[in-house]
């Protein structure tokens, strides 16, 4: 049996781009798409955010004795 040390490869993440070959308005594109998932990004972490802190809240509420 072998030990694989490598972490394990995320399957969503994609695969690093070769920027050496792209042109001057080819990366000012890549980056304006980047700087897009980001934000994107950036928002569903905020409402995820937002539910889990209505769920801990209703939890909390639940367990507390009147």
């Amino acid at each position: 049996m072998f030990i694989d040390d490598a972490p394990p490869k995320k399957k969503d993440a994609p695969e690093p781009r070769n920027l050496e070959r792209l042109s001057l308005a080819e990366l000012e594109e890549y980056n304006a798409w980047l700087e897009g998932e980001i934000a994107r990004v950036r928002e569903d972490i905020t409402r995820k955010s937002g539910q889990k802190q209505l769920a801990e809240g209703f939890f909390k509420k639940g367990t507390q004795s009147a």
